[in-house]
């Protein structure tokens, strides 16, 4: 009976795996924000979920991984290291892979905003569009110009995170 559960979850990293362009756009991502901001950004940083409400997220487990996420200018811990960060970001990206259902990105979302997280983007690299969500607002969708999210105050150019 375990095998089932064991392969649906084998299935789920593998949807979850990048591609090239995932790749591509995560690493444009992270030196963008870099770049146009004063916040630090982390390629897929674990977050501790384990205080999620199981009964309104029943799929998500105790750990949540964006590609990308940003907080204020963080430094590096010299002495430790932090396996599962207790403190959430202000803002988390997830990038759109070839095999990744978007319900399952939704999820993911809603999830982020419960643990707290200001402002979600969900970045498609095949249509070169980037969603802006906030918690009870409809998503802002940008695909020219520039990404502007007022709530974490980040303008990026739409073109150099496809580039």
């Amino acid at each position: 009976m375990s095998e089932p559960t064991m392969l649906l979850d084998e299935e789920q990293e593998f949807d979850d795996m990048g591609s090239f362009n995932h790749s591509l756009v995560q690493s444009n991502l992270a030196y963008l924000l870099r770049k146009y901001t004063e916040l630090s950004a982390f390629n897929e940083l674990s977050l501790d979920a384990s205080g999620l409400d199981k009964s309104q997220f029943p799929t998500i487990k105790d750990e949540l991984i964006p590609d990308i996420c940003a907080y204020p200018k963080k430094r590096s811990v010299i002495d430790h290291d932090i396996l599962r960060m207790q403190e959430m970001p202000i803002l988390a990206i997830e990038v759109v892979s070839p095999r990744q259902g978007i319900l399952s990105i939704v999820e993911k979302l809603q999830a982020y905003f419960a643990l707290g997280i200001q402002s979600c983007w969900l970045v498609e690299p095949i249509t070169g569009v980037v969603r802006v969500y906030h918690p009870h607002t409809d998503p802002k969708t940008f695909a020219a110009s520039d990404v502007i999210d007022d709530v974490v105050g980040i303008k990026i150019p739409v073109a150099e995170i496809f580039d």
